[in-house]
Order: structure tokens, then C-alpha cells, then sequence
């Protein structure tokens, strides 16, 4: 990604490990499925999902050195990398659909505490809202699966 500039950045919590993503997400949305849930302990976490070209990690090389990866047994070709520093999970990666996804709480702030890029990276739906903990009340659309691919519930 050397020559892109980026859209997008973020990081851990204790500002380890960091990452860049220079194009528009490919879907921007707040995940209920049990997976998610059970990876984050939350009832519902912010998921953005790029092409994996468009992303890279930004902080100092040998990357893999800041990084614990967990891949996923029920679903093998996903891998999540988190910081081995503060243990904040800040990124997966789709073997299938070569897909990264970066969790919108990891998105760079400003000095008012405030997304950078919000109007890029903001969400769009609820998916998997059929295992939801808990009913939200919000102007989003709802999705048995994701977003215009599967049953709309709201």
C-alpha cells in the first residue's frame, strides 16, 4: 500500500500496533452474530470490511512481532490478530474472500474523542440480528444474515 493514501486509521489501545486502509469499506456494519459475541465479549461489535489490498499494518517491521493471531476452528479461514502488548483485537482476515476487517472502535480519534472518517466508516446495518442479546433501536436496517443477502427482519 505504499503509494495509496490512507482513508482509514487506527490501532490497539496501547498504541502498538497500528494499521492503514486506503480504500472505501466494502460493508460497514454493527454484527450480532455469536461469533462476534463470543470473540469479544459484546453483544454486538462494529465490523468493516476492506479488500485485503487495501490494508497494511503501519507499525514498525517485523509486524508479525506485535501480534498474537487466533484462527477461528469452526471457521478456519478466518484469522483475528490482536496486540500482544494490550491484547485488543484490531483485525481478521477471510482466506476466502480475502477480506480484512477492522473493528470501528480501533478507528483513530480526534481530540474530542470523536471517529476520524466517520462518514466513511459508519454503519449501515445490524446483521445477524436474529442471535442479537439484546433489541436496538435505531433508524439501521436489520438482517437475518448480512446486509441485502439474506431475510430482512426490521
Amino acid at each position: 500500500m505504499t503509494d495509496h493514501v490512507p482513508l482509514l486509521q487506527g490501532g490497539c489501545f496501547c498504541g502498538v500496533v497500528s494499521y492503514a486502509v486506503s480504500a472505501r469499506p466494502l460493508m460497514s456494519a454493527y454484527c450480532h452474530c455469536s461469533n462476534c459475541q463470543r470473540l469479544t465479549s459484546c453483544p454486538f461489535v462494529h465490523t468493516i470490511h476492506f479488500d485485503a489490498a487495501a490494508f497494511t499494518w503501519t507499525h514498525p517491521e517485523p509486524h508479525e512481532s506485535q501480534l498474537d493471531s487466533y484462527d477461528n476452528p469452526l471457521k478456519p479461514y478466518k484469522r483475528r490478530f490482536r496486540c500482544k502488548t494490550c491484547g485488543v483485537g484490531v483485525a481478521s482476515y477471510n482466506s476466502q474472500t480475502n477480506r480484512v476487517s477492522v473493528w470501528g472502535a480501533t478507528l483513530g480519534r480526534n481530540e474530542e474523542g470523536k471517529i476520524v472518517g466517520w462518514d466513511i466508516a459508519k454503519p449501515t446495518a445490524h446483521t445477524f440480528y436474529g442471535t442479537r442479546m439484546l433489541d436496538i433501536n435505531d433508524s439501521l436496517s436489520k438482517w437475518e444474515g448480512y446486509e441485502s443477502k439474506s431475510e430482512r427482519l426490521g
